[in-house]
């Protein structure tokens, strides 16, 4: 790669396309699954919960490590760190041909999940060390947050598609040559990091740890509450655990003399009104889209072909919204483009909440709700958080906004699967449901709509009032 900064993308095209594939397999990884859940659930004899856990592994480990890994990457090179990490996803993807239980494919979920955790969060902080100019960092984060929303949304389209003609694990085989594009491309155009560049304080092991097992035993406990009961001692234990790994986790990053998390950074109005904005689309996406595959496939009975092609709006939205979000964010100020697309967001859902299980009309127009809100929220989140962190710590601003991303994620389809086992009585993916189950159904994404609902408007408010102070907000 050339010595001279760059003055547009086409400059550093082997390395934004790299970059790309790596968002691109985040994305499509989320949500490429959902459509073949019926199906796994069908030839690995899997339960509801088994289902759940075959979602949630993944965001599980990939949230949990998130951090770490950001902040190795911040002191070991974050180029190098996600060299590694691609080799390792490369590696695991090729483990699902073997998979023969629901046990099996849960632990390469969390071998994925791993190789996530060390590719993601280098991928904005590589992509703002491209360009000295604001313009073009932007821009660059818009192409690579295009590449990985469409993946997003294409995951349940093309997960239709392969499962007409090949198995459901060539799903996850599709994340091989995406490993493979992308290491070429960033080995090719990006260069290591000088000493300079790196972070010089040694990693917090301990808050790391503290960190890593509080979130994955709050994204478990709903499961564990619904699965063995709220008799069971082992829910509780599990919970008294979060707290106390919670409160251990706060103290050591307060009285640490090398924090994990430097308390002040996620303090900026810049970065916390980012991160909020991010967690409302996160909790939005994930548990809907788990509920509309389950119920396009499932309660209406479509086929795996037409129910992917029933996600058709969102595809279509987000590569429409992509040639005018940059417009409307230069337009209306980076804080009202954040809250317009939060809002959007939330209208989905509530139109989803009333009327999504009356027609596939109002199921599409939930879904273009969503996508031009996730659209415009995950370039505005992305660009503020960037913004509000020193250069030597660009991978652990990154990780906050994928951890974030992952977590939201993972507790929203945790809430739709544990109001799902509490409400409808029955095997899920058996299919041919009786008008009772159907009904059962409806309620329980009617009640899980709500609690995100009311879990997303909380955050929008609190962001938006966050937001007000910051110098953006009066563009």
């Amino acid at each position: 790669m050339s010595t001279h900064t760059p003055q547009s993308l086409k400059d550093v095209w082997p390395a934004l396309a790299g970059l790309s594939a790596v968002f691109l397999f985040e994305m499509l990884d989320n949500s490429i699954l959902n459509i073949a859940l019926p199906t796994i659930g069908r030839e690995l004899h899997a339960s509801t919960t088994e289902l759940q856990w075959i979602v949630n592994a993944y965001a599980i480990v990939f949230g949990g490590l998130m951090l770490a890994f950001g902040a190795l990457a911040d002191r070991f090179g974050r180029r190098r760190i996600m060299l590694i990490g691609l080799g390792l996803l490369a590696i695991t993807s090729l483990l699902t041909a073997f998979v023969r239980s629901s046990y099996e494919l849960i632990i390469i979920r969390m071998l994925i999940g791993v190789a996530a955790a060390m590719t993601t969060p280098g991928t904005i902080a590589l992509a703002f060390r491209l360009f000295e100019n604001d313009g073009l960092r932007i821009r660059a984060i818009s192409t690579i947050t295009t590449v990985g929303l469409v993946g997003l949304a294409a995951g349940p389209v093309v997960g239709g598609l392969l499962l007409s003609i090949l198995p459901w694990q060539s799903l996850l085989l599709i994340n091989v040559p995406i490993a493979l594009f992308a290491f070429v491309g960033i080995r090719s155009g990006i260069k290591p990091e000088q000493p300079q560049e790196l972070h010089p304080e040694p990693i917090d092991i301990t808050g790391a740890l503290c960190g890593t097992i509080t979130i994955i035993l709050f994204i478990a406990l709903p499961t564990l509450f619904v699965d063995l009961g709220p008799y069971a001692w082992l829910p509780w234990m599990a919970c008294s655990a979060a707290f106390m790994f919670t409160i251990l986790f706060v103290v050591r990053e307060r009285t640490a003399k090398h924090p994990l998390i430097d308390t002040t950074l996620i303090g900026q109005r810049l970065v916390s009104s980012g991160l909020a904005y991010k967690a409302a689309a996160g909790l939005a996406i994930a548990g809907l889209g788990y509920m509309i595959c389950l119920q396009l496939q499932l309660d209406w009975g479509w086929s795996p072909l037409i129910a992917s092609l029933g996600m058709l709006p969102l595809v279509v939205t987000l590569l429409v919204s992509g040639f005018v979000v940059e417009k409307f964010v230069n337009r209306v100020g980076i804080h009202h483009a954040a809250l317009l697309g939060s809002l959007s967001v939330l209208s989905g859902l509530i139109v989803y909440g009333i009327f999504g299980t009356s027609g596939y009309v109002f199921v599409a127009i939930t879904l273009i709700c969503i996508a031009a809100g996730i659209r415009i929220v995950g370039v505005v989140a992305g660009v503020n958080v960037m913004k509000g962190t020193p250069k030597n710590r660009t991978s652990i601003g990154a990780a906050l906004i994928d951890t974030t991303d992952q977590i939201t994620s993972a507790i929203s389809v945790a809430i739709a699967g544990t109001v799902l086992t509490a409400l409808f009585k029955g095997n899920l993916t058996e299919g041919h449901w009786t008008a009772l189950q159907k009904t059962q159904f409806n309620h329980a994404a009617s009640l899980c709509t709500l609690i995100l609902v009311i879990a997303v408007a909380l955050l929008i408010s609190w962001a938006f009032n966050r937001a007000q102070s910051m110098p953006s907000a009066t563009h």
